[in-house]
């Protein structure tokens, strides 16, 4: 299932069921799981790990150097879950020292053409990343999130459970879970209804949620005071917690 144009390194480790199609490079110290379809003309240095059942479609580049001036060459990782999706041209680099040498893509993930997951990025899964959308270093993408087109995110952003971000938004400052995100000077447009139903959310639970965005996008109140309403009136509820405690934790603060 290996076609006899593509070059595979004897130091790589090749799991059973593996298709690696015309003129592909597999590199040194490449862990491929079983049920992994390399396309042709892939590019796969190591250390990278692909998990079981992933699809790397052609002229993709995965597990190359990170672009950070600071690399010297240092042994860094790539690792990528199962069932992920990596359609053409789609690029993912290993970590930085610095940031910890390792960047971890999760599962389920459909990562459309010339998507990029820079060094250090910890990516969740069941998210959805459209054609072109980027990550600067250091970024952490959480589970069920979709990045619009041409959407690029500064380093050390955090973007939380379930957001939607549109297409073509600069984002320099964390997105709240469960939230729309919009705009070249983004702006929150409150929950991200439609995905929550999509994912099986009760009306109850999305309604808490609607009002805790009701509380932080709309009223006249600030962030600190919206915590303070939120917490007085929903404090217990899952999702209502994680969102302050979102809020709460971030470095950069969160787009409002």
């Amino acid at each position: 299932m290996i076609h006899p144009t593509a070059i595979v390194s004897s130091r790589s480790q090749i799991g059973e069921h593996v298709s690696i199609g015309p003129y592909s490079l597999i590199g040194d110290k490449v862990i491929l799981e079983s049920g992994v379809e390399i396309a042709g003309h892939v590019v796969i240095e190591g250390p990278s790990e692909i998990g079981s059942g992933t699809r790397i479609y052609p002229f993709a580049a995965i597990g190359l150097p990170p672009q950070d001036i600071k690399y010297r060459g240092e042994e860094t990782r790539l690792k990528v879950g199962e069932r992920n999706v990596i359609r053409e041209y789609v690029t993912m680099n290993r970590g930085t020292i610095g940031g910890g040498g390792l960047t971890s893509v999760g599962n389920d993930n459909l990562f459309l053409a010339q998507a990029h997951v820079a060094h250090d990025c910890i990516v969740g899964s069941y998210s959805i990343f459209a054609n072109t959308a980027s990550l600067a270093g250091h970024v952490t993408i959480g589970d069920h999130i979709t990045l619009g087109a041409f959407t690029g995110v500064h380093q050390y952003c955090r973007v939380g459970n379930h957001a939607f971000v549109g297409g073509y938004s600069k984002i320099v400052k964390d997105v709240m879970p469960y939230a729309r995100t919009d705009g070249i000077d983004p702006k929150c447009y409150g929950a991200n209804t439609i995905g929550l139903r999509r994912k099986g959310f009760s009306n109850e639970t999305i309604r808490h949620i609607q009002h805790a965005f009701h509380l932080l996008s709309a009223s006249k109140l600030n962030t600190s005071q919206a915590l303070e309403r939120i917490k007085a009136e929903m404090t217990g509820i899952p999702e209502i917690d994680y969102l302050i405690e979102f809020i709460e934790t971030s470095e950069r603060g969160v787009i409002r």
